[in-house]
């Protein structure tokens, strides 16, 4: 290995967790702070426990139930076309219904010039 290249080693690192608990360890940093360890994890303990990080889970909770009371109500795409298509349809009738109910126009035609004969 090189020298002065690599970072100090601690093989006396101290990890801190926010539960309490502390355990020795060897790193390149002197103490690291963690929020979770072995001592209070879920899958480790075998407890459930929320860690309500900024409103997270409320948050979500909430989400899901603006899911359930939108979701009943929201349309689709699908349903949100074929109302767009049927409202151009109705649109379509109404011009074309219009149109043979209108009286017919009779348009003159404007009468020829006569072409200057030369003799």
């Amino acid at each position: 290995m090189k020298k002065e290249i690599h970072p100090t080693y601690y093989s006396d690192a101290k990890i801190i967790c926010a539960c309490g608990n502390i355990m020795t360890t060897g790193s390149t940093l002197k103490e690291i702070r963690v929020e979770i360890c072995s001592a209070c994890h879920p899958f480790y303990t075998g407890k459930e426990k929320l860690i309500d990080t900024a409103g997270r889970v409320d948050r979500f909770k909430k989400m899901k139930e603006l899911q359930k009371t939108v979701g009943a109500t929201r349309r689709g795409r699908t349903a949100k076309r074929q109302a767009s298509t049927t409202k151009k349809l109705e649109k379509e009738r109404a011009k074309a219904k219009a149109e043979m109910n209108a009286p017919e126009v009779k348009v003159k035609k404007a009468p020829a010039k006569k072409a200057a004969v030369k003799k």
